[in-house]
C-alpha cells in the first residue's frame, strides 16, 4: 500500500495544523497504523499510533495535544496537533502494516516558530 502525507507547514507556537495520509487503497483491513516524526539530527520516533482499530498509543510529550484517527470510508489516518511546541518541529511520516509489510509515507514538514 502507498501513502500520501499532507497538512504540513509553518505554524506559530500553540497553535494547531491537522495531518493526513491517503493510503491508495482500502484501509479497513489494515490494524496497524500510526505517525512518526524526525527532528534534525535525531532518530525518527513514535508520536502516535493505532495498533488496531479504536485502540491508540500517544508518545508522552504529545499526550493531551495530539489526536490521532481513522476513517476508513476516505482510506485516510489523521493527526490533529494542538498546542503545537517548538520542540515538535520535525518531518512526520505516516506508517501502517499491512499483512505483515511496513509502508511509509514520504513525509511532511512542520515548523513551529516560537
Amino acid at each position: 500500500v502507498q501513502l500520501q502525507a499532507s497538512g504540513g507547514g509553518l505554524v506559530q507556537a500553540g497553535g494547531s495544523l491537522r495531518l493526513s495520509c491517503t493510503a491508495s487503497r482500502s484501509i479497513f483491513s489494515i490494524n496497524v497504523m500510526g505517525w512518526f516524526r524526525q527532528a534534525p539530527g535525531k532518530q525518527r520516533e513514535m508520536v502516535a499510533v493505532m495498533p488496531n482499530p479504536g485502540s491508540t498509543n500517544y508518545k508522552d510529550s504529545v499526550k493531551g495535544r495530539f489526536t490521532i484517527s481513522r476513517d476508513n470510508a476516505k482510506n485516510t489516518l489523521y493527526l490533529q496537533m494542538n498546542s503545537l511546541k517548538p520542540e515538535d518541529t520535525a518531518v512526520y511520516y505516516c506508517y501502517c502494516n499491512a499483512r505483515g509489510r511496513d509502508s511509509w509515507g514520504q513525509g511532511t514538514l512542520v515548523t513551529v516558530s516560537s
